[in-house]
């Protein structure tokens, strides 16, 4: 761009790729802040059970965590109460366009969401493939029932097509779970 008085500005603009979308995650906090407003649900995502071993303190309004590990291992992400039901779920993203590593469920996770059941409560994952942006939400008696017919390591897509529900993105709420409870359970 030309000024007046000879002065010349280039501007430049960059275009960034990362974060294009939201985070399943980030989706699932405003889709749970939504739902309690409107008096849907409580549901909450769980903070992770850290010990702070070293922190730097320039000063107070600036202290840094340095240093932290891991209390015991987490057990799901999110839980809550729907309906008089206790609801708990876990919330996974793959890039893979073909399946789903089972590894990426981790074995006190299962144990967890297996206790969740046992006690009448409400116990799913929601999964979405990022690359073909599909998100499901996959029973966890569904999952255990695949994990023991299976020797496979990673459940295919199309099992999330045929056995899962598909939850369509929307703007209010983003992740509608709550409506897919409705459909399987009340």
């Amino acid at each position: 761009m030309f000024y007046p008085g000879g002065l010349k500005r280039k501007y430049q603009t960059t275009v960034q790729y990362g974060n294009r979308g939201m985070t399943l995650e980030e989706d699932i906090n405003e889709t749970n802040t939504f739902y309690l407003t409107h008096d849907r649900g409580v549901i909450y995502k769980k903070p992770t059970p850290l010990t702070i071993t070293k922190v730097d303190y320039p000063s107070r309004k600036e202290a840094v965590v340095k240093e932290a590990y891991f209390k015991t291992p987490s057990t799901t992400d999110y839980n809550g109460i729907y309906k008089g039901r206790y609801i708990d779920f876990d919330a996974k993203e793959s890039k893979s366009t073909t399946s789903f590593p089972i590894r990426n469920i981790h074995p006190h996770q299962i144990d967890h969401l297996k206790a969740v059941i046992h006690h009448g409560g409400i116990a799913f994952l929601i999964v979405r493939f990022t690359t073909l942006d599909e998100t499901y939400y996959l029973k966890a008696e569904d999952l255990f029932d695949f994990m023991k017919c299976s020797t496979r390591k990673s459940i295919p897509i199309s099992y999330f097509r045929e056995q899962a529900t598909k939850i369509q993105n929307r703007i209010h709420p983003r992740i509608d779970y709550l409506k897919v409870i409705d459909e399987l359970y009340f």
